[in-house]
């Protein structure tokens, strides 16, 4: 039997990263056992839909590395609405289901409780179907669901406390249960692997492939994402696009490496391997059924590791989008002709070991291509205290008369110059480096003098002492 396992995410809305670690668990699990991924968009709440979603989806995919062509798919389940239909007749036939016409109001009137599910009024009353009749499914009276799955072991669903749930709406249309299960059926899906919070779903789902005549998938329920509150991962509170992530310069392989930790781990004191590494020892049976915590600022440090781990030429290329404001990305502050590529590479390997995340890199940088640095008044304020003024002279004139215009004659020239007046060179470092760069921390000073050059290096310790007066 081939393997077939399913990802089926729903265009109706950015693509969240729970999402994002279900579809890389599918996909590393079918190819370690020579099987098929097939990619599915639930696309039948025709309300909430839009086209632009659905290629965020696969982009989304594609940056993570499901590029497109090396799965099944896409397909979309509105298409196969005809095969809903018909299971839904089908189980009706059967006597496996019966129509209703009962309110939300008609259920808590009988009950005298707006707590409890539907009771079962029509179940042998022999309704039809017609306009506002809902075809519920007829739940077994005795016995137990048992789900087996791979994570969880085999949770048992009482029957009796299964109310008879709605398959197909008032107007004919099947809800995503049967839905779900039918386009399941007919992709020959043999696995499925998805977020814990479908597990309530799932014995009703089990009871309508048993009812359908065919045998249920294996199951296997991923643990569900937490925020640092132990909640739920919210599209309304939490940070949990996954494109957001990548727009802000985080790398697919560090996204990768870090979504797959959610629940699992690889062998021995290891966290950051390679993605091979990944695929060899994911085990999906070994995975944690416990929640799994998204931590923001461990991702950000993954993220910095896997930057600094790039071949130099490599992290100059990763840089570009944001460095030319490419695609979706806001434009650098300076303009397109204001960039020195040569400047850039010069300083890379220093930006390098400092930033977390790719867009970081542009108020590290940004003091080589503006005619003037941006001034952050904070660090004016703070740095450009008494004595600054006399600093900056003496610097100036002692930086006019280097003969060498490297970042050692630099430093060696600045410290003699805080030495005259008592200072380290910590000190007498920021005001010339707000002067520079305009903030109090950045890259190297000296090396970033060196690439400015002698004559704009000057200009703006002029231009700052000038404004002391």
């Amino acid at each position: 039997m081939t393997v077939r396992v399913r990802f089926a995410p729903s265009p109706t809305g950015m693509f969240h990263v729970g999402g994002a670690r279900s579809a890389l668990q599918n996909w590393i699990y079918a190819k370690q056992q020579g099987g098929v991924f097939v990619l599915r968009i639930e696309d039948t709440d025709a309300a909430r839909n839009k086209p632009e979603w659905t290629e965020g989806i696969l982009s989304a995919l594609d940056w993570i590395g499901i590029s497109r062509g090396s799965y099944e798919g896409p397909y979309f389940q509105s298409a196969n609405a005809g095969e809903h239909r018909a299971a839904a007749t089908r189980l009706y036939e059967s006597g496996r289901a019966y129509y209703c016409d009962c309110t939300r109001e008609d259920v808590q009137a009988r009950t005298g409780s707006q707590y409890q599910g539907y009771d079962g009024y029509h179940r042998d009353l022999g309704l039809g179907p017609g306009p506002g009749h809902a075809l519920r499914f007829r739940t077994p009276d005795e016995g137990t669901t048992v789900v087996v799955d791979l994570i969880r072991g085999e949770p048992t669903f009482e029957n009796k406390l299964i109310e008879d749930f709605v398959i197909a709406r008032g107007d004919g249309s099947p809800v995503f249960l049967l839905a779900n299960v039918v386009d399941d059926m007919t992709m020959g899906i043999t696995h499925v692997i998805r977020a814990e919070e479908h597990l309530p779903n799932t014995p009703k789902q089990q009871l309508l492939w048993d009812a359908l005549g065919v045998k249920p998938p294996v199951w296997a329920h991923v643990p569900v994402v937490v925020n640092e509150k132990r909640q739920k991962l919210s599209k309304r509170r939490d940070k949990v696009a996954l494109e957001a992530y990548r727009d802000e310069g985080y790398l697919a392989g560090a996204m990768r490496n870090y979504l797959m930790l959610l629940g699992w781990a690889p062998s021995g004191d290891r966290e950051i391997v390679p993605w091979s590494v990944i695929e060899d020892e994911f085990r999906l049976e070994e995975v944690n059924p416990s929640p799994a915590f998204f931590d923001e600022k461990k991702l950000r440090a993954f993220n910095g590791e896997y930057i600094r781990a790039l071949p130099v030429p490599e992290f100059i290329d990763a840089c570009q989008p944001w460095l030319t404001g490419t695609g979706t990305l806001a434009p650098p502050p300076w303009q397109p002709e204001e960039f020195d590529a040569d400047a850039f590479a010069a300083v890379a390997p220093l930006a390098q070991t400092r930033i977390a995340v790719l867009s970081e890199i542009v108020p590290n940088v940004d003091f080589l291509f503006l005619a003037s640095p941006l001034i952050d008044e904070a660090a004016w304020t703070k740095t450009m205290k008494d004595g600054s003024a006399d600093l900056l002279d003496a610097a100036v004139a002692a930086f006019e008369a280097l003969e060498s215009w490297d970042a050692e004659s630099l430093k060696s020239t600045l410290e003699a110059v805080g030495a005259e007046r008592g200072l380290k060179l910590g000190k007498t470092q920021a005001p010339v480096r707000v002067a520079v760069t305009g903030r109090t921390v950045g890259l190297p000073l000296f090396e970033s003098l060196e690439v400015l050059g002698r004559e704009r290096t000057l200009t703006r310790m002029r231009a700052a002492r000038l404004r002391l007066v």
